[in-house]
């Protein structure tokens, strides 16, 4: 948190265990498993809450690709850059402290939304995260790194 960049959450997601669709929600819960409600809840630590920019989806659409807003896999989706954070970093969501662990490697699924989209996100797709300090994180809520 000692960057000292400021910015604030737009959307969260969760992907609900029996559905094969991502959930907009108000707000989110973590613990030191991840996100409640997720699927991917308690199954592997270092990769537990997805975290990307609005540049992410700017620079589809820059290029041509349009992608829905979750089409990232997202958890959390900032109105600024956490591109630049690296392994051990912290940041303050609401009352929640993550913990960067790494870089969002990319998948064949992005390139369901646009061939392109895999190459042209290399760095820019987002950043994993494990919870240091869970709590509740509100749509809004300001986020500090």
């Amino acid at each position: 948190m000692s960057k000292s960049i400021n910015g604030s959450v737009i959307k969260l997601f969760v992907s609900p265990r029996e559905k094969n669709t991502r959930e907009d929600k108000k707000a989110l819960v973590l613990d030191s498993s991840g996100v409640l409600e997720d699927k991917f809840y308690g199954k592997n630590i270092q990769r537990s809450v997805l975290i990307t920019s609005l540049k992410s989806y700017e620079l589809a659409k820059a290029n041509g690709i349009d992608a829905k807003l979750s089409s990232l896999g997202e958890n959390i989706l900032l109105d600024v850059s956490p591109y630049g954070l690296i392994p051990g970093d912290r940041l303050k969501v609401g009352d929640v402290t993550l913990e960067i662990t790494h870089n969002c490697t990319i998948c064949n699924s992005l390139a369901k939304i646009d061939a392109k989209l895999p190459k042209l996100l290399e760095n820019d797709r987002g950043i994993f995260a494990k919870t240091i300090s869970g709590g509740k994180i509100n749509v809004g809520d300001m986020v500090e790194f």
